[in-house]
């Protein structure tokens, strides 16, 4: 991995050339590369957290000042615990997955002799554009290698020592390996984006991590396919039947496990019918892990009803822009669903239509005793994840398996969801004959036997 000062096309041309190399390696070649990466992180551990830290240092003024939203410094510490652990963790989980680089899905005979079969095989070369996270650096190139892509990264200027130690210790430890060194490359090079978004002739697709503004961008810019991870406005429906217990815990893990992240819940859809039953349990537990509830009428004349007058001061009168934000913090909006809706059908078709509405098609759950009311929910929502009685926060590469994510994509097309190494392979058909030409088939010649034959 290098560190390059290079112009943005020195860059890409680089990264070009490699991906041809890179993606005639083996297996072993490339899950040497990820040994090697995995050593040289964990080695250099004290240097890059005393880099992290000088970037947390600034970041935090920044947030105190009001430049830069404390989300960010949240997800910039690689000193939280279990965050470097992880890190290093999802390098292993991702050498230990099968080579998915290869793999035949169909096989059919055209003719005697004339066999075709589609395969998978790497998208080429990767633009990954992120804000934070120095971790991204690590998860990229462990993917990358092993799907035989080649990335480029370029990272938001908060962490860029963090950047440069953990770069460095990459680009030494694949000068060890097969790996060619620019295969991986971090641009250091300030205002590179908007060349780089220009470059369709080495560059295959475009991954933009971070605020919807960043995504956004890029997709009125780039020249080449963008896979947006975007905003994570997750929402979660609480049905009429839903059992308090588990509505609780859910609730709660969703909302409070980590509130930075893009899988954390932001509204709670209520049903009317649970407002005084389900609910105040629910908001009690949330207040007392320090969440502000931010309710519409019908929830908060529920709430101050039943709850102690000392817990009112975290009941505040939601607005409808509450419904529309990403919050990243201790905040949830609450909305109250009908049971009875106008213009709806029943009140999770009102659910699956404010989420719809107000959604950044992420992850969203459901809370509900009903399989059926819960396939309606899951076949309504227009969502990459959505889940049934179970926390937003398994939302997450590492926890559906796939050993770490390049992001989560919302978009329609390729990849939906938490990106892994599927995410980052395409096919190609491969036909092998023994001499045919296309003019010998058709009228009065021979035909096709289009013969489906086994993997």
């Amino acid at each position: 991995m290098s560190l390059t000062n290079a112009s943005p096309e020195e860059a890409a041309r680089a990264a070009k050339t490699s991906s041809r190399k890179l993606a005639t390696l083996s297996t072993a070649a490339r899950n040497s590369a990820l040994d090697a990466v995995y050593d040289g992180l964990a080695a250099a551990r004290d240097d890059i957290l005393a880099a992290n830290a000088k970037d947390l240092e600034l970041a935090k003024q920044s947030a105190k000042d009001g430049k830069l939203n404390p989300s960010i410094v949240k997800r910039l510490d690689l000193s939280r615990p279990g965050k470097f652990d992880d890190m290093l963790q999802g390098i292993r989980d991702v050498r230990d997955l099968d080579d998915p680089v290869g793999r035949v899905d169909l096989r059919t005979e055209l003719d005697n002799g004339l066999i075709l079969q589609r395969q998978t095989c790497p998208i080429g070369v990767l633009l990954i554009i992120f804000e934070a996270r120095p971790e991204v650096i690590a998860n990229i190139a462990s993917l990358a290698i092993k799907s035989a892509n080649a990335a480029i990264l370029k990272g938001g200027k908060e962490s860029t020592e963090s950047f440069k130690v953990i770069a460095s210790v990459i680009s030494k430890a694949l000068d060890r390996t097969e790996v060619p060194n620019d295969s991986i490359q971090l641009v250091a090079t300030r205002d590179a984006i908007d060349s780089l978004l220009e470059l369709s002739k080495y560059i295959d697709l475009v991954i933009p991590r971070g605020s919807n503004e960043l995504v956004s961008y890029c997709q009125r810019k780039a020249h080449m396919p963008v896979m947006g991870h975007a905003d994570g406005l997750c929402s979660l429906y609480i049905h009429s039947d839903a059992d308090k217990e588990m509505t609780v815990n859910v609730v709660v893990d969703s909302k409070t496990d980590y509130p930075a992240a893009c899988n954390a819940v932001e509204t709670l859809l209520v049903n009317e019918d649970v407002l005084s039953t389900v609910l105040p349990d629910v908001a009690s537990a949330l207040i007392a892990k320090g969440v502000s509830l931010r309710c519409d009428s019908a929830s908060k004349e529920a709430l101050e009803s039943k709850l102690d007058s000392s817990t009112h001061q975290y009941i505040t009168a939601a607005n409808d822009e509450d419904f529309a934000t990403e919050f990243l913090d201790l905040v949830v909006a609450i909305r109250t669903i009908p049971s009875k809706p106008n213009g709806s059908t029943s009140a999770v078709d009102a659910a699956i239509d404010h989420i719809n509405e107000h959604g950044s098609h992420h992850t969203d759950a459901i809370i509900t005793a009903s399989r059926d009311v819960a396939d309606r929910f899951c076949n309504g929502v227009d969502s990459a994840c959505k889940f049934w009685n179970c926390s937003t926060r398994f939302c997450d590469g590492m926890r559906f398996g796939f050993g770490t994510e390049v992001g989560i994509s919302t978009n329609k097309v390729h990849a939906r969801g938490p990106v892994g190494l599927e995410g980052l392979m395409i096919h190609e058909y491969r036909l092998a004959g023994s001499g045919q030409g296309a003019a010998m088939y058709g009228s009065g010649g021979r035909q096709y036997t289009h013969k489906k034959l086994t993997l």
